[in-house]
C-alpha cells in the first residue's frame, strides 16, 4: 500500500517542551501504522524563548522527517510588538514550505499548534498547491472569553491578540478541509460562527495517553531535583495555575481548613504542591494559587512553585507524590490534556472540572477510585466529602486509582487511527468541493 503524505506544521517541537507539540510527537510513531508518512516542519531552538527537554527527543522515531527553519529575532521583533513565535516565524514558513510543496507530492497539510496565525497559510496552499489542509483546535484561536475580565486577568497585550486573532481566524476557517479539537466546545462555537464550516470534516480528538513517557521518566529519575518534602502525604498539581480555576481549588481548600481547625495534628500531615502554575520566565512568575490560600489561612499547608519544569520532570515528581489533585478551569471549554499523565502513574486522585468538561466523562468511563466532582454541585457538598477524602489520605489510607479498559480508547495509538481517519475525510471533502466547483 502507498503511503501517503502529510506535512505538519508544528513550530514549537522536541526538545522545546511546550503543551502544544504533545499531540504530534506521540502521534509519529504510529502515523506510518495507518498509512501516513509524515514530516515536520518546525522552528529552530534558538528562535524560542520555550523551556528545552532533551529527553523528549528519546520519544521521536529516528526515520521522521524533520524541517527546521529560523525565525525574526524575538528580541528585536518584540519591540516592535511582534513577539509571538506565529509571527516570527510566518514568513519563513511561507518560503520553506512553497518549495517542499513545489518539490514533493503531499497529500496534506496539518496544523497541530496554538500558534494560530501561521494557519491562514493554509489557505494560500490549498489554492496554489491543491492541497487540502486541517487544522487541530488545541484551544480557541478567537475567544471571548477574557473581554468582560479585569485587565488584570486578561493575557498580556490582549488588545492587540484579540483583534488579530478576530481578522485571521475566518481567512483560516474559510478553505479549511477538516478540523480536529480537544474540546467539542470549540467545534460548536466554530460551526456557529462560520456558517460555510457546515459539512466540513471534524472530530474532537483529546491527547493520546502515551506509555513510553513513564518509562523514560523512570529511567531518567537522577536527573531531576526532588521538589517534594519529606515526612509528609505530599498531594500534587502540576500545571498553570489562574483564578478561573479557584472554583476548584476552593472547596478543597475549605476542607482542609476544617481539617486544621478541627484534628489539627493529623491534617498538618498533609502538603499540597502546585508547580509551574506561571507562564512567565523563571523566577517572574506571580502565585495565583497561594494568595487563595492565604485567604482560607492555609498556606502553611500550600507550596505553590511558579516556574514550570521539563516534561519528565512533571512525570517524575508526579510519580513521587502520593496522591493526585486535577483542579479544571470554570471555562466549560476547558479540557486538561494532562489528565493521561496523572491516570496512567494510578495514584489516588481527586479532580474537580467544570460539568461540561470532557475530562469528567473521561476519568469516569477510564478509572475506578477516582474522586471526580464537578462545579454544579454545591461547594460545601464537596467540601465535605473532600474532607472526609482528606481525613484518610492524611491517615495514609491511600487507595489507588484504577484504569479500566477503556482507558485503551484514549492511547495514542487509537487517537493516531482517528487522526488518519479524519485526514481521509478531509482529502474526500477536498476533492468533493473540486467536483462540485
Amino acid at each position: 500500500m502507498e503511503l501517503k503524505k502529510v506535512l505538519i506544521i508544528s513550530p514549537y517541537f522536541p526538545p522545546s517542551n511546550t503543551a502544544d507539540m504533545h499531540r504530534v510527537r506521540t502521534s509519529l510513531p504510529y502515523f506510518r501504522e495507518f498509512g501516513w508518512e509524515a514530516e515536520v516542519v518546525r522552528v529552530a531552538d534558538q528562535f524560542s524563548a520555550a523551556a528545552k527537554d532533551e529527553l523528549l527527543l528519546q520519544s521521536i522515531p529516528t526515520e521522521i522527517k524533520i524541517h527546521v527553519i529560523p525565525a525574526f529575532d524575538g528580541r528585536i521583533s518584540a519591540k516592535l510588538g511582534l513577539g509571538s513565535l506565529a509571527l516570527r516565524a510566518l514568513w519563513f514558513y511561507f518560503k520553506a514550505v512553497n518549495a517542499l510543496l513545489r518539490r514533493g507530492k503531499y497529500d496534506l497539510v496539518y496544523f497541530s499548534t496554538t500558534e494560530f496565525p501561521l494557519c491562514i497559510l493554509g489557505a494560500y496552499w490549498k489554492k496554489r498547491f491543491q492541497v487540502p489542509y486541517v487544522i487541530d483546535m488545541q484551544d480557541p484561536w478567537h475567544s471571548e472569553y477574557y473581554r468582560d475580565k479585569p485587565k488584570s486577568q486578561q493575557p498580556p497585550k490582549y488588545w492587540f491578540s484579540y483583534r488579530l486573532h478576530k481578522f485571521l481566524e475566518p481567512i483560516a476557517m474559510k478553505n479549511v478541509s477538516g478540523l480536529i479539537s480537544v474540546s467539542a466546545k470549540y467545534l460548536d462555537d466554530l460551526f456557529e460562527r462560520y456558517p460555510g464550516l457546515t459539512g466540513t470534516p471534524a472530530e474532537t480528538l483529546t491527547f493520546g495517553a502515551y506509555q513510553p513517557d513513564i518509562r523514560i521518566a523512570a529511567e531518567n529519575q537522577q536527573r531531576f531535583s526532588r521538589l517534594l518534602g519529606n515526612g509528609f502525604v505530599n498531594i500534587v498539581y502540576i500545571g498553570r495555575g489562574g483564578v478561573d480555576m479557584h472554583k476548584a481549588v476552593r472547596p478543597v481548600f475549605a476542607a482542609l481548613k476544617k481539617g486544621l481547625q478541627e484534628q489539627h495534628e493529623l491534617f498538618s500531615n498533609l502538603r499540597f504542591y502546585f508547580i509551574g502554575t506561571s507562564y512567565a520566565p523563571v523566577g517572574k512568575g506571580i502565585p495565583t494559587i497561594l494568595p487563595l490560600a492565604t485567604q482560607y489561612g492555609v498556606e502553611s499547608s500550600i507550596i505553590e512553585i511558579t516556574d514550570r519544569i521539563s516534561y519528565y520532570h512533571t512525570l517524575a515528581t508526579l510519580s513521587q507524590s502520593d496522591a493526585l489533585f486535577i483542579p479544571g478551569s470554570d471555562d466549560p471549554k476547558y479540557t486538561a490534556s494532562k489528565i493521561y499523565p496523572y491516570m496512567m502513574m494510578e495514584k489516588p486522585l481527586l479532580a474537580i472540572f467544570h460539568k461540561r468538561s470532557s475530562a469528567v466523562e473521561i476519568l469516569n468511563d477510564c478509572t475506578m477510585n477516582a474522586a471526580v466532582f464537578t462545579f454544579d454541585e454545591h461547594d460545601e457538598d464537596i467540601s465535605n466529602i473532600v474532607h472526609s477524602l482528606l481525613a484518610d489520605w492524611a491517615k495514609k489510607l491511600l487507595v489507588p486509582m484504577a484504569l479500566t479498559a477503556g482507558f485503551e480508547n484514549f492511547s495514542a495509538r487509537q487517537l493516531t487511527f482517528l487522526q488518519t481517519r479524519l485526514f481521509q475525510k478531509a482529502i474526500a471533502h477536498f476533492e468533493n468541493e473540486n467536483t462540485n466547483a
